[in-house]
């Protein structure tokens, strides 16, 4: 068995992750890994349904009002959670389906934790308040889960389309082969083309005049500010150089905020910190829908002839 040192371990870090996991995560996770990579045959698989152990105690812990052993377990939990991506990219052991566990795993812990904590402390106080917390916390999860790879697919799309959809307009509108802008707009009428983004000419187009292609190269540069634009991508720049991601809360912070640092605090944490992190992550979430609307319509689209099959007669 190959011998792993630490170096090898900081190599499977992600690239960029959140503050959460690189500061108070990562330094003792990253040497757990190391020990567990060396001298056990544990699998990825094996770590992820450890982690959800720890989840399920987290969640009978907070179900029986016990706060803080809770947070303790749920810190463990996402801990040894964070090992098995590690053990799958060292060893490269890593399968498909444990892509899929990890993924339900997760979804799995946050919903019980949150069912336990809003029971726990309804049995306690009999404050409808926390069950409004329970099902919001989990509500918010799930959305947060479902949207990332939504938005994801929409990213791949816009650029994919955009890449081919270019070349093809070049393509038509090249020496001998360009056509007038009524005769693609025509054809488009006709149900042979399709969306493609390009670059129109801000005056009125004549009915002759051919499509005018601005490669993306070749688009004015934004102009650059003082120094209080420079500030925002000098902090960016110093985020990088860390590995963590340049948003304030992600679905990590989220969970760590309601499930870790509330009740570690006390019962008086549990709902502002919960309301604080949510709101904060839901205006994050906001924010990325925003940049992936803008980004998929950085140019204005216009029709693009498809090849049509030729019937003959």
């Amino acid at each position: 068995m190959r011998a792993y040192s630490l170096d090898d371990v900081h190599a499977t870090r992600k690239r960029k992750d959140s503050w959460w996991t690189v500061f108070l995560v990562d330094p003792v996770a990253c040497r757990l890994t190391l020990l567990v990579a060396n001298h056990t045959s544990i699998t990825p698989n094996g770590l992820t349904r450890f982690s959800l152990i720890l989840g399920m105690c987290s969640a009978i812990c907070f179900a029986a009002g016990r706060l803080v052993p809770g947070a303790l377990l749920f810190y463990l939990s996402f801990m040894v959670d964070c090992m098995d991506g590690k053990i799958a990219r060292l060893k490269g052991t890593g399968t498909a389906f444990g892509l899929w566990l990890d993924y339900v795993g997760d979804r799995i812990r946050v919903v019980c934790c949150a069912a336990g904590l809003a029971s726990g402390q309804y049995a306690v106080t009999g404050e409808v308040a926390y069950i409004l917390l329970g099902a919001g916390v989990a509500v918010l999860d799930l959305f947060r889960y479902v949207n990332a790879p939504q938005m994801k697919r929409v990213r791949e799309v816009v650029k994919e389309n955009r890449l081919g959809r270019l070349a093809a307009v070049e393509s038509v509108a090249a020496p001998g082969h360009a056509r007038p802008v009524e005769a693609v707009l025509a054809a488009g009428h006709a149900g042979h083309v399709r969306p493609v983004e390009v670059v129109m000419p801000r005056e009125a187009i004549t009915p002759r005049e051919p499509m005018r292609i601005v490669p993306f190269e070749e688009r004015r540069p934004r102009p650059r500010g003082g120094k209080r634009s420079r500030l925002p991508r000098r902090f960016g720049r110093l985020l990088a150089r860390r590995r963590v991601r340049s948003h304030l809360i992600s679905g990590i912070e989220f969970h760590a905020a309601v499930f870790v640092v509330a009740p570690l605090v006390g019962r008086v944490a549990l709902v502002p910190l919960a309301v604080a992190s949510g709101a904060l992550l839901l205006l994050n979430e906001v924010f990325l829908i925003y940049r992936m609307w803008l980004f998929s319509r950085v140019v204005p689209a216009a029709p693009l002839v498809e090849k049509v099959p030729r019937v003959s007669v």
